[in-house]
């Protein structure tokens, strides 16, 4: 068989680089667009339908939960545009402390007279006093100890990174630092009065007709093998074997492969452990409307009894998520519940079942949700990625695999956090130099 170079993985990066490059790409589903794909189901279905039924009565969700494009540079969004045309939005996003039933607006920090006069002042001086330290930090809980204080750490810090890092917050390092922005002079201001929005994602655009959409028409201008998942790569041999039995030999790889799987497929053996991740399970839900249902984006979580640490409304940010007849009326609501687990523990099919149980009935507790018409969960195997303070995994492992023919592209094969734009540029860049 010739040799030949290709790409691994049919995601909004490796997309991109097949747009840019002309080079074969492996994908091991049977549609595109990676987590960021979108799909539709009827109330009262269970089966997932990869385009939108012709008299639009059905919920629209994503596989990964809420993916909304923001950043990026004006031509990648030029390119966006070209292909799918897309809405703007301004965000609007809270944090809700369940035992208060209180929605507090995001960044808390920036809010902090929604937490009361006592409290509040309690938590400015803290913060001022951290501000003061010098002391250095290792690990995330010591970092939002070292510039939240520990009121502000425990009424939501510290609860929320529990359940969002899966309990890892205490022992790897600080990262993704903007999400949660410090500024002293906003802090106190908000004390007493509103603040302008802060933050990466203050505002973003989503095409109008879905990320599938966007997805499908990258798609057709590309070369695509569905249903290839890659299973083993033979370093000495050049050779990657798929699934499905079948081999190709190989020259060079642009892989957008979460970056330990391609370590671990490859037998690649490096002289330090492995950098972790977490696994998210995300459940998809389309109701009826409650009457406490908050009209944010999405809402963060630091305490819910069932484990999950982020509800995102696809329908307050578009009406279209929603079956057609319900799209006047509001009186519906799409949603995504997020929450995470370490890697190596994936819940069961009974234990899923049990959770989506679970987080329906907290949600109708909470009044956000009533009677329940569709309910879907999907497994993100690697879904964020986090460092050991110190490590130098990563940068060995990019190191060794490009020393092969193989460089990883992308959010999870680069290991880094970035937005949907952010990816599709590292897409167009790696297939430009490929080509």
């Amino acid at each position: 068989m010739k040799t030949g170079r290709f790409i691994l993985g049919a995601g909004m990066t490796g997309l991109a680089a097949g747009v840019a490059s002309g080079l074969p790409v492996y994908e091991a589903s049977e549609v595109p667009g990676g987590i960021c794909s979108s799909y539709h189901m009827r109330p009262g279905d269970t089966k997932r339908l990869y385009a939108a039924p012709k008299d639009g009565e059905a919920y629209r969700f994503e596989l990964g939960g809420g993916h909304w494009i923001f950043g990026g540079d004006p031509l990648i969004l030029h390119f966006v545009r070209s292909l799918a045309p897309v809405k703007s939005y301004v965000r609007k996003s809270s944090v809700f402390l369940s035992q208060k039933n209180l929605f507090v607006p995001y960044p808390i920090q920036n809010h902090l007279r929604y937490l009361g006069p006592e409290l509040a002042a309690k938590a400015l001086r803290e913060m001022v006093e951290a501000s003061m330290s010098k002391q250095p930090v290792n690990t995330m809980a010591e970092w939002l100890q070292a510039y939240f204080g520990p009121t502000l750490c425990g009424l939501f810090f510290y609860p929320f990174h529990e359940l969002y890092t899966a309990g890892l917050y205490k022992q790897i390092a600080p990262q993704d630092v903007y999400k949660s922005p410090v500024n002293l002079n906003l802090a106190i201001q908000g004390a007493f009065a509103e603040v302008p929005p802060v933050g990466y994602n203050v505002t973003f655009v989503y095409p109008e007709e879905g990320l599938n959409v966007l997805a499908q028409r990258m798609a057709a201008q590309c070369v695509i093998h569905y249903g290839k998942k890659v299973v083993r790569i033979d370093l000495k041999e050049k050779v990657l074997y798929f699934e499905d039995g079948s081999w190709v030999n190989y020259k060079l790889i642009l892989s957008t492969l979460p970056l330990n799987k391609v370590v671990e497929i490859a037998d690649l053996t490096l002289d330090e452990p492995p950098d972790p991740a977490t696994s998210v399970l995300v459940v998809n839900i389309g109701a009826k409307k409650g009457e406490r249902c908050p009209d944010d984006h999405w809402v963060y979580i630091p305490e819910s009894k069932a484990g999950f640490h982020r509800v995102g409304f696809y329908s307050n940010v578009d009406a279209s998520f929603l079956p057609l007849s319900a799209r006047k009326a509001q009186d519906r609501v799409s949603i995504y519940v997020e929450k995470a687990y370490l890697v190596d523990q994936k819940p069961n099919e009974s234990e899923i079942k049990g959770l989506c149980q679970d987080v329906v009935q907290e949600l109708q507790e909470w009044g956000w949700i009533g009677e329940v018409e569709v309910v879907d969960a999907t497994w993100i195997e690697v879904a964020y990625t986090w460092f050991w303070p110190g490590s130098k995994w990563r940068e060995k492992a990019l190191k060794a695999l490009a020393e092969q023919g193989i460089y990883q592209i992308g959010r999870f094969g680069r290991w880094v956090f970035q937005g949907i734009a952010e990816s599709i540029k590292d897409g167009l860049m790696a297939g430009g130099a490929a080509r």
